[in-house]
């Protein structure tokens, strides 16, 4: 799915999620590449959708020159999960464009590296806070300080915290006004959920033409809605220049 041509998006989520597709009689799991934009007018549209073997860099990168091919320019910023080949897709695509990695997926994988069941919710709450801080500058300060809380006590996750909690920060050259919808790939929830309630009825699709077609029928209807709806953001007195 293909909108005609990309007008100019502030932001742009990308996720990706698995349906069974029967190719050369074996089941596989597919991906499901999505494209969401938010537009200089605050609605939000889906810009794209694709069908792909996986989510290697490969499929990524191909989707995301469609995108581009088409126009897509003027994006402030990119909003993903941390998936290696959408990461270095990205960069190799939109090397200039700011990542966001989504912080709520941030917060579950920060659980894996918890080393004892009773620290868990001590954790969830320190990160919580360098996420909710008033400014970027603050959530530096509380990063390196939480950083160094756990170096004794859990020093694997003292060590995944400084290298990977900064890539949550970057919604902080942002307006403060755009924060809460630009931190996590949220924007893309019913979306998902939605696709999802629709090919939970054919369980395995007979190829990836017929699984596009479906996905593609679900997406265009919500994109459609979307643009009836209030508008998502508001960009009035916002800087229109990506920001540095």
């Amino acid at each position: 799915m293909e909108r005609a041509a990309l007008d100019r998006f502030r932001y742009v989520y990308l996720d990706a999620r698995y349906e069974n597709v029967r190719e050369g009689g074996v089941v596989i799991d597919q991906a499901v590449l999505v494209a969401v934009g938010v537009s200089e007018s605050g609605k939000r549209e889906v810009l794209g959708v694709s069908v792909e073997l996986s989510e290697a860099e490969i499929h990524w990168r191909k989707f995301l020159h469609s995108l581009q091919h088409r126009g897509l320019h003027g994006v402030q910023m990119f909003i993903s999960d941390d998936h290696a080949g959408l990461k270095a897709a990205r960069k190799a695509v939109f090397p200039a464009v700011p990542w966001q990695r989504c912080q709520y997926h941030l917060q579950q994988n920060a659980q894996k590296h918890v080393p004892k069941q009773e620290m868990k919710l001590q954790v969830a709450a320190d990160i919580r806070n360098i996420f909710n801080a008033p400014d970027g500058k603050e959530a530096e300060r509380l990063l390196s300080k939480t950083v160094a809380s756990y170096e004794k006590t859990a020093p694997r996750l003292s060590n995944w915290m400084a290298e990977n909690i900064p890539e949550g920060l970057t919604v902080f050259k942002l307006p403060a006004k755009h924060r809460i919808r630009t931190r996590t790939t949220n924007g893309v929830e019913r979306l998902n959920k939605e696709i999802k309630r629709r090919t939970r009825v054919v369980s395995i699709f007979p190829n990836s033409a017929s699984c596009l077609r479906l996905v593609t029928a679900v997406v265009m209807e919500i994109s459609e809605d979307w643009q009836t709806d209030k508008c998502y953001l508001s960009f009035a007195n916002t800087p229109s220049q990506p920001v540095e």
